[in-house]
C-alpha cells in the first residue's frame, strides 16, 4: 500500500480523497493555485505545494508542475479527482514514465473511452447500441450544418473531450447550429485543450441513467448498480439518485452486464461510469443507448456509496496498489435510497446566472463528511452527508466550477430520502452570494419528482418561465405570518429594554399586521395563544434578536426557517422559497396606504453584464442596427459562455467595453437607442 499520495485537484473532491486516505493511514499532498491558498483542502493535507496562478491552464492543468510536486514530496501515487487532468492520457503516461502510480484506469482505457468520438466507434464495433450521429472530424460550421440536416433535428453538439456539461449545445434548427458550433469549439479548447466536436441525434423524453463500474488489475469487473441523473440544467446534472425509480431488476442486469462487457473490451480497471440514455417514450424501458464512458470518479459517486456501503475512493486506491477486489457481483446489494443535490453558486431567481463572491455566512446542516457509525455505508450523520471544500469567509472564484457543496441524504425509501433533503436544505445557511438551495428544495417537493416521472427536460418543462420560488400553501403562509409576528414582538421587546426611548413598563403590541409577499394577515399574540386571521394556531418557538435560523413547531410539525433582516422588514426562507415580509403594529399598518411608491429607473436601453466574467466576444459596434433576440456579446464565467441578446429592436449608441476585458457584475457593456 502507498505511504503517500498526491491529489491533483481542488475543492470538495480533494477534501473527499484526503479523508479516505487519512482513514487508511496514507499521508496526503495537496497542490494549490493562488486562488486556493487558504482553501480547506490545503489545510487538511499533510503537505501542500503551490503550483501557480488562479487560471487552471497555468496551474491545475500543467502536468509538469504536478509531477514536480510528486518528486519534491515523495508522493508515490496521484489521485486526479474529476475534471482537470483526470482523463488526460498524456498525464497518465507522464506519471508512468516517472514511476508514479496513477489512481485510475490504464492509459489504453482512457484513450479508448475518454474520447467521445473514439468511444462511440468502439462501442458500435462491440455491438453496443449507440445514438445516431456523426462520428468523425467536423471540418467547419458548414460541415456541421450538413451533418445536422442529415441526422435530423434536434441535434446535440458536444466537445469531444468535454464533460461536466461543458462544451454542449442543443440545436433545433440550422440557425442554432451556426450560432453555437464555434462556441462549443471554444469551450472545448478552453476547458479541455481540445476543440474537436461531434454531433448526434437528441433523444426525446430522455432519461439519463449511468452504471458505476469497478474493476481490479486481476481481471475482475463489477457493476455497482445504477444512478439516475435525469434532472439537469444546461446539460449539467443538478440532482442524482440511486437506485433509479425507472429501472427494473431485469433492466438493471441487462445494463450492468453490457457495461461490464464494454469495460472488459478495453481492459478497464479502477472506478468508472458508463453513461446511458433511455427513451422515456419506451414503455418497456429496454431501449437504452451508450452515451460515453467517464474513466474517473464521478461527482455523484456518494449516492452509490450510500446504497452499497462501498467507499469508491478507497477501492480506487487499493486497485491502484495492485489489490484484488474483496467482493464479487453477488455481494453488491441495494440498501435503501440515496439522493444528492448539488449546491451551486448561481442565482435561480436571476436566470441561474453564476454568482461569485465571498461566503459571508456558510453553515451546512451537518459538520463535514462522516461515516454513519455503523460501518455499513457512507451515509453521513443521521442520513445526512455534506461533501464540500469551502469555508465561511472564503471566496467562490470565477476561475472554477460554481459548485459549493454536495448534499447527500439516505433513507430506507425514496420518500424518506427526499424528505431528509428538504429538512437539510432548510437548515443549510449560505449568505453573500446567490445559490440554488431554494431551487433544489422546490424540486424535492415537486409532485412529478415525487412520482419519479423524470426526463432531462424536467427543469425546462416545469419552470418554462424561470424559477420564482416553490409555491407555499395556505398552511405554510399562515405559519410564516405567525412566526414573523413573533419575531417582530421579540425585537420590539428588546428595543424597549435597551434604547431608552420607551418606558420599561410598555409592553410590545399584541396585534400585528403581517404582509407576506403582498398578502395581508392579522396576527394576535396573547401569551402562549396565537391567532392568525381569527383562527387559533398551535405554535411553539424561541427567538432571540440576531438569530438567523429558528426552529418552530407548528401543529406538531417542525419547520426550520432562516431569518434575514432588511431595511423594510424581513426575508423568511424555508421550503424552497424566500418570502418578503413586512410586520407592523395593527394600529400603524393603515398608514402605509399613504406612502409614496418608489419607481425603479428604466435600464432597458443598457446591455448590462449579469455576472462577473470575461467579455469573450462583442458582435456589434456603434451605429449598428439590431433586432430583438440578436446576439450582442458573449461573457464567459465559471468556464461557461453566456450569450447576451438584444431585448428589442434598437441602434447601438455607445460601446463601453472591448473584447477580452474582465467585467464586474452590472457593468454597462453598451447603450442602445
Amino acid at each position: 500500500m502507498f505511504k503517500k499520495i498526491l491529489i491533483a485537484n481542488r475543492g470538495e473532491i480533494a477534501c473527499r480523497v484526503i479523508k479516505t486516505a487519512r482513514r487508511m493511514g496514507i499521508a496526503t499532498v495537496a497542490v494549490y493555485s493562488d486562488a486556493d491558498a487558504r482553501a480547506p483542502f490545503v489545510q487538511m493535507a499533510d503537505e501542500a505545494v503551490h503550483i501557480g496562478p488562479a487560471q487552471a491552464a497555468q496551474s491545475y492543468l500543467v502536468a509538469d508542475k504536478i509531477i514536480a510536486a510528486c518528486k519534491s514530496t515523495g508522493a508515490e501515487a496521484v489521485h486526479p479527482g474529476y475534471g482537470f487532468l483526470s482523463e488526460r492520457t498524456s498525464f497518465a503516461e507522464a506519471l508512468a514514465a516517472e514511476g508514479i502510480a496513477f489512481i485510475g484506469p490504464p492509459v489504453g482505457a482512457i484513450a479508448a473511452m475518454g474520447d467521445k468520438i473514439e468511444s462511440k466507434k468502439l462501442a458500435k464495433e462491440a455491438g453496443v447500441n449507440v445514438v445516431p450521429g456523426f462520428v468523425g472530424e467536423i471540418e467547419d460550421t458548414e460541415h456541421a450544418v450538413r451533418i445536422s440536416d442529415e441526422i435530423g433535428y434536434p441535434v446535440m453538439m458536444k466537445a469531444s473531450a468535454g464533460g461536466g456539461g461543458k462544451g454542449m449545445r442543443l440545436a433545433y434548427d440550422e440557425k442554432d447550429v451556426r450560432e453555437g458550433f464555434e462556441s462549443v469549439k471554444r469551450e472545448g479548447l478552453n476547458s479541455f485543450g481540445d476543440d474537436r466536436v461531434f454531433i448526434e441525434k437528441f433523444i426525446l423524453n430522455p432519461r439519463h441513467i449511468e452504471i458505476q463500474i469497478l474493476g481490479d488489475q486481476h481481471g475482475n469487473v463489477l457493476y455497482l448498480n445504477e444512478r439516475e441523473c435525469s434532472i439537469q440544467r444546461r446539460h449539467q446534472k443538478v440532482v442524482e439518485e440511486a437506485p433509479s425509480p425507472f429501472v427494473s431488476p431485469k433492466m438493471r442486469k441487462a445494463m450492468g452486464e453490457q457495461c461490464v462487457a464494454l469495460s472488459r473490451a478495453v481492459g478497464y480497471y479502477s472506478a468508472g461510469t458508463v453513461e446511458l440514455i433511455v427513451s422515456g417514450a419506451d414503455p418497456t424501458g429496454e431501449s437504452f443507448y451508450f452515451l460515453e464512458m467517464n474513466t474517473r470518479l464521478q461527482v455523484e459517486h456518494p449516492v452509490t456509496e450510500a446504497i452499497t456501503g462501498i467507499d469508491l475512493v478507497e477501492q480506487m486506491i487499493r486497485v491502484a496498489a495492485g489489490e484484488k477486489l474483496a467482493f464479487t457481483q453477488d455481494d453488491i446489494k441495494i440498501d435503501g435510497w440515496a439522493i444528492e443535490n448539488r449546491v451551486y453558486a448561481e442565482d435561480p431567481y436571476r436566470g441561474f446566472l453564476p454568482s461569485t463572491g465571498r461566503l459571508i455566512r456558510y453553515n451546512p446542516p451537518v459538520d463535514g463528511w462522516a461515516d454513519d457509525g455503523a460501518g455499513n455505508g457512507r451515509r453521513g450523520i443521521d442520513g445526512v452527508r455534506v461533501d464540500d471544500g469551502v469555508y465561511e469567509g472564503g471566496e467562490v472564484s470565477m476561475f472554477y466550477d460554481p459548485m459549493i457543496a454536495k448534499l447527500i441524504t439516505w433513507g430506507p425509501t425514496r420518500e424518506e430520502a427526499a424528505d431528509l433533503q428538504i429538512a437539510a436544505l432548510d437548515n443549510f445557511e449560505i449568505e453573500g452570494l446567490g445559490h440554488n438551495i431554494d431551487f433544489v428544495s422546490a424540486i424535492m417537493q415537486h409532485p412529478r419528482f415525487r412520482a419519479g416521472e423524470l426526463t432531462t427536460g424536467f427543469i425546462a418543462e416545469e419552470y418554462p418561465e424561470g424559477f420564482t420560488g416553490a409555491l407555499a400553501g395556505p398552511e405554510l403562509r399562515t405559519a410564516l405570518a405567525a412566526i414573523a409576528a413573533f419575531i417582530a414582538a421579540a425585537r420590539a421587546d428588546r428595543a424597549r429594554r435597551i434604547d431608552g426611548q420607551l418606558a420599561r413598563r410598555l409592553r410590545p403590541p399584541s396585534d400585528w399586521q403581517v404582509s407576506l409577499d403582498g398578502e395581508s394577515h392579522a396576527v394576535t399574540l396573547d401569551g402562549d395563544d396565537v391567532t392568525v386571521d381569527g383562527t387559533p394556531l398551535d405554535l411553539a418557538m424561541e427567538y432571540t434578536p440576531g438569530d438567523r435560523l429558528i426552529e418552530a413547531e407548528v401543529a406538531g410539525d417542525v419547520l426550520a426557517v432562516q431569518v434575514r433582516l432588511t431595511r423594510t422588514g424581513l426575508i423568511l426562507t424555508t421550503r424552497g422559497a424566500s418570502h418578503k415580509v413586512q410586520v407592523l403594529p395593527a394600529r400603524i399598518a393603515p398608514l402605509t396606504a399613504h406612502m409614496i411608491e418608489k419607481i425603479p429607473p428604466d435600464l432597458s436601453r443598457f446591455l448590462i453584464c449579469p455576472m462577473p466574467g470575461l467579455l469573450v466576444a462583442l458582435h456589434v459596434k456603434e451605429g449598428d442596427v439590431v433586432e430583438a433576440g440578436q446576439p450582442l456579446a458573449v461573457v464567459e464565467a465559471m468556464k461557461m459562455e453566456n450569450i447576451l441578446r438584444a431585448q428589442k429592436a434598437a441602434t447601438v449608441k455607445t460601446v463601453n467595453a472591448v473584447a477580452g476585458a474582465s467585467l464586474a457584475v452590472d457593468a454597462i457593456i453598451l447603450e442602445l437607442e
